[in-house]
């Protein structure tokens, strides 16, 4: 494989915040791929509390100053818990507003001849976020299924999962630790590397 250079843009869970480690998903994956021989070069760009709209505001800057010519640019983008927290009795962002802003994300990929990759939100343990949660990734999977865009669902495999909900007890209720994270890329695993063209391990 060529130069890889892939940029994650998302929320507090690509930033990996919770893991004592220090690596999220997103380094966990990174680490995966170079032990698999291919040459990758991450950028991670979460920041806590970013919404659908956050990540699209931040998109052209954040990842047009990280393209490089001819290398093998890529984007993955993961968003949908803050947007589907309530406050002040509503969500802070509705989910035909967060299709738009992946929709423009899209677009902005295309033009820029990137390969898209969404990774959906996972479980927290408010089974009532849960429901809105469970809502939204249905709506990402028919949209991403519609465009052709790379897309791999969390909350469904994870809401009722004991494993993951014990660890989100004993941390802050919405923020794995490390064996949360090894679970992450776990499901992520699959969907990337048939994204990528490799056969992984």
């Amino acid at each position: 494989m060529s130069d890889v250079r892939i940029c994650f843009l998302g929320d507090s869970y690509v930033a990996g915040v919770g893991d004592p480690e220090g690596l999220g998903w997103v380094g966990r994956v990174a680490a995966k791929s170079r032990k698999d021989r291919v040459p990758l070069t991450a950028y991670n760009l979460g920041i806590r509390r970013d919404t659908s709209q956050d990540v699209l505001e931040r998109l052209p800057d954040e990842a047009g100053r990280r393209l490089a010519d001819g290398a093998d640019n890529r984007l993955v983008v993961s968003f949908g818990v803050n947007d589907t927290m309530e406050e002040n009795g509503k969500r802070r962002v509705e989910a035909v507003q967060t299709i738009a802003a992946l929709s423009d994300m899209a677009k902005w990929a295309k033009s820029h001849k990137l390969p898209l990759f969404l990774v959906g939100p996972p479980a927290v343990i408010d089974d009532a976020h849960n429901r809105r949660l469970l809502e939204l990734t249905i709506v990402l999977k028919e949209y991403t299924r519609r465009q052709d865009i790379a897309f791999v669902s969390l909350t469904p495999e994870l809401h009722e999962n004991r494993q993951w909900r014990a660890g989100l007890a004993a941390g802050d209720g919405a923020h794995p630790s490390a064996v949360g994270y090894e679970l992450l890329t776990s499901l992520v695993l699959p969907g990337w590397w048939s994204w990528l063209g490799h056969a992984g391990r």
